[in-house]
């Protein structure tokens, strides 16, 4: 009897927070169909494999073009243009270059250096990196037990689904070193944002003068190293257009959601980025991935958000 109390308190407390569920999904799956959308824009730009400038200048010019999108449309919302605070100037500043311009130099550079199967397992450390800062920086969101298990079986699903990549190889800091930064910019980007919304009350505002000034820079940088693009087509121009478009969405989506919830509850979800950019990859490039290790891979991320995000019988409870 207390077991069907307690199932039906559970599945009333996801049903309450079913919204949440679907803008974490949403966001992971825009940004997982990135990961083969960027390959194919690295063909139709003629970026070649090494090219590292010019594929940050590719990323500046996204996020950019991407900073302005989700400034028109909040203009559009509010029929007036978003101003920011004074206040809340300086740590936008930051959080463009840390989450923006930092994570994605370092990203690159790590990629260049490090082979696609260490990228692909250690970018998704961010996600612990931010269930271990929140445990820091809020009273409400402290590591347990059921946290760290549910992101351990999260990270092993990632490493699954990354099974037939290259393991071998020595390590450098130009290329795990790197990697494993990107990951804590992105970890610290995510607890500067949540802290920028306490300021700067519209989620939309902050991540479209954070994404304008982190794209900003990134493209000073690409350029400075000798970066070039060529838009060689108007599919070129469409698939450019629409990386934008999912970095406005998902970017401004996310900033919300940290706004709203705890940066952990949220945060695991992430693992399901590189999940989507497994499936999508198959659909978008005819890649093969539909067999039963990434079945798998996608079972132990579900569970380890489920693990996570399962309320406690006190929670339930209150709802």
């Amino acid at each position: 009897m207390e077991d069907t109390i307690t199932n039906q308190q559970n599945k009333n407390f996801f049903q309450k927070n079913i919204n949440i569920v679907i803008c974490c999904i949403f966001c992971t799956a825009l940004w997982g169909s990135a990961f083969p959308c960027v390959k194919l824009g690295y063909e139709l730009f003629n970026i070649g494999v090494n090219d590292t400038f010019s594929k940050i200048l590719f990323a500046g010019g996204r996020f950019f073009l991407a900073g302005i999108l989700v400034l028109l449309i909040a203009t559009c919302v509010q029929k007036k243009f978003p101003k920011l605070k004074k206040e809340a100037v300086k740590s936008i500043a930051l959080l463009g270059f840390v989450e923006t311009t930092l994570e994605y130099v370092f990203f690159y550079i790590g990629l260049s250096y490090a082979s696609g199967f260490k990228g692909a397992i250690l970018n998704p450390t961010s996600t612990f990196m931010m269930v271990i800062l929140a445990h820091f920086f809020y009273k409400d969101d402290k590591l347990t037990f059921r946290k760290s298990l549910g992101s351990i079986v999260g990270f092993l699903g990632i490493i699954i689904v990354n099974l037939n990549g290259d393991v071998g190889g020595g390590s450098s800091f130009l290329g795990e070193g790197c990697l494993i930064i990107s990951a804590l910019a992105f970890a610290v980007g995510s607890i500067i944002s949540k802290e920028v919304t306490k300021i700067e009350d519209n989620p939309m505002t902050v991540t479209g003068y954070q994404l304008l000034i982190g794209g900003f820079i990134l493209i000073a940088f690409g350029f400075i190293g000798g970066g070039r693009l060529h838009v060689t087509s108007t599919a070129a121009f469409i698939l450019f257009l629409y990386l934008a478009l999912l970095s406005s969405i998902a970017f401004s989506l996310w900033t919300t959601l940290f706004k709203y919830n705890p940066v952990s509850k949220v945060s695991i979800f992430n693992f399901l980025t590189p999940i989507f950019g497994t499936i999508l990859s198959a659909l978008i490039l005819s890649e093969d991935v539909f067999n039963f290790r990434n079945i798998a891979a996608l079972f132990l991320v579900c569970f380890g958000i489920y693990i996570v995000n399962k309320p406690k019988e006190k929670e339930a409870e209150n709802n």
